[in-house]
């Protein structure tokens, strides 16, 4: 995935293509995120989440600048602004779940993006997806049953 101005990246996607790429496409999103061009709204989190106590996690979170687990040692504040201009490493938190023995993810909201990548990533877990009140009923009900 690359970003920048729109003519450059349709610059980028011909020359891919030139190049014998076997896809490339312009991805259609509603602003630059995770980009530099969103630099004034990293340090304008920094600013509000200043005030903030934030305590250690009674559980593990995955950061998905790096798809690694917050360590006690890590400014989450500095990570959650730093996060806005930096690229997601989705697979790479999906990759450490499994590996630490996570098998079942829910995606919860329209669609199933996030599901195809966890599909991607591994065969050998359960996927749900909660869309409304009767699939997070249904959803609900099957872990009851397990």
């Amino acid at each position: 995935v690359i970003s920048g101005e729109k003519s450059a990246v349709l610059e980028a996607i011909e020359k891919a293509k030139q190049e014998g790429t076997k896809k490339a496409i312009e991805l259609k999103t509603s602003g630059p995120f995770h980009t530099c061009k969103l630099t004034d709204a990293s340090e304008a989190l920094k600013k509000e989440l200043a005030p903030i106590e934030i305590g250690n996690f009674e559980t593990k979170v995955i950061k998905n600048i790096d798809g690694k687990p917050y360590e006690p040692q890590d400014d989450v504040k500095e990570i959650l602004a730093n996060h806005i201009i930096n690229p997601v490493r989705f697979v790479d938190g999906l990759q450490t779940m499994i590996d630490m023995g996570i098998d079942t993810f829910i995606e919860i909201g329209p669609g199933k993006t996030l599901s195809g990548f966890v599909k991607r990533t591994s065969k050998d877990v359960k996927i749900l997806n909660i869309n409304d009140v009767e699939s997070l009923e249904n959803v609900i009900g099957g872990l009851k049953n397990e």
